[in-house]
Order: C-alpha cells, then sequence, then structure tokens
C-alpha cells in the first residue's frame, strides 16, 4: 500500500534575531567573562595569612562586580532589541 507523500515544499523560517543581536550578545558574554576573571584570584597557599588588600581590592570589589553587571544588560539589550526589518521583505510576504 503506498502513502502519497507530499512533495518538498519551501517553508521560509523567520528569524527572531538580526546578526546585530547576535553580536550584542556574544559581547555581553564576553564582558560578563571578563567580569569575573576581574573577581578571581585573592587567595592564598597558608590558611593562615590573610592579605585584606589584595582581597578586597577596588578590582574585585567594584570594577568586576561592574563589568559582570553590564555584560548582563548588554545580553538583555541584545535579546529585546528589534532587528531592522527591510520593508520590501514585508511586503512579499504580505502578498
Amino acid at each position: 500500500m503506498k502513502t502519497n507523500l507530499p512533495e518538498k515544499t519551501e517553508q521560509k523560517t523567520k528569524i527572531t534575531l538580526g546578526k546585530e543581536n547576535y553580536k550584542f550578545i556574544i559581547l555581553g558574554c564576553v564582558i560578563v567573562v571578563l567580569g569575573f576573571i576581574l573577581m578571581s584570584g585573592g587567595g592564598t597557599d597558608n590558611p593562615n595569612e590573610f592579605n585584606e588588600e589584595e582581597l578586597f581590592s577596588f578590582r574585585r570589589i567594584t570594577l568586576a562586580p561592574f563589568f559582570v553587571i553590564l555584560g548582563y544588560v548588554i545580553v538583555l539589550y541584545g535579546v529585546m532589541k528589534r532587528p531592522k526589518v527591510n520593508r520590501e521583505a514585508v511586503e512579499q510576504v504580505n502578498e
């Protein structure tokens, strides 16, 4: 018994995010990783030793969290930003 399979039809998929959106998302992720790298370190091999200057430095307490939050904001902007729409393509789809 043979089944009539429909021929391959061209399906146009709509890409939700544009190229510019992905650039913002990747940039934001790189900035988040940079923030975590700046935040790392400060430990010592000897547990009886405590270096307050190194652990509570400006880089780890202020700068690194700023980079992490900035990176998350850029990623959020990249996700929420509407991609530019080509008006000719929209008119062709509507016809």
